[in-house]
């Protein structure tokens, strides 16, 4: 029997100078850090909309009337609500995948990569070159994966694969992905560039 069809949900701030992406503003300023961001989730959303999966747009930042007004309708949006993002992501509902919206490297296939990977795997894993992770997708509700994570350290990916084991689960693993936070992060994709 086929694997439910997962929501593909994407994390996303609204793109407000001086609140995204406040390290690429050192070399951007805040309006050209906001300018990258809004560019990066433009992208998201497009490959988003190029695949065959229900999309949830996870919203913070704005209302989520602002994020449809602004970035169209046919996507479901939500809040993602208090806590840090250990506590966002509990929230999200079974069977996902969980991703950010500043991959420039992300494609339509890597994203049916890892839907087809709940036919044999709990969870799928897109590990990011910082050593935290890209994508992130449970077949069934995981509440242990994510509490006390030491988020945006290099630890992210370690601690979760510990976490896999000591339950006997193996991730199925995607190719590595950059995600944007440091302004060399861009020297591979111009194009985003303000």
């Amino acid at each position: 029997m086929p694997s439910p069809i997962p929501t593909l949900v994407i994390f996303a701030r609204w793109p407000e100078p001086g609140q995204v992406k406040t390290r690429l503003a050192q070399e951007y300023g805040d309006a050209g850090a906001a300018t990258i961001y809004r560019s990066l989730l433009d992208h998201t959303l497009d490959v988003a909309r190029r695949n065959d999966l229900p999309v949830e747009l996870r919203v913070t930042g704005a209302p989520c009337a602002r994020f449809e007004a602004e970035f169209g309708k046919g996507i479901t949006l939500a809040d993602q609500g208090d806590g840090d993002l250990g506590a966002r992501l509990a929230r999200v509902e079974s069977p996902a995948l969980v991703i950010g919206s500043d991959l420039p490297g992300l494609t339509p296939d890597l994203l049916l990569d890892a839907a087809k990977a709940f036919d044999d795997h709990e969870i799928v894993i897109g590990p990011a070159r910082d050593g935290g992770y890209w994508l992130i997708g449970f077949r069934q509700a995981c509440p242990w994966l994510f509490p006390d994570m030491p988020w945006s350290t290099p630890e992210v990916l370690p601690e979760t694969l510990a976490r896999c084991a000591a339950r006997g689960i193996t991730p199925a693993m995607l190719p590595e992905l950059t995600d944007v936070d440091e302004p060399q992060d861009l020297a591979q994709w111009p194009e985003f560039l303000p």
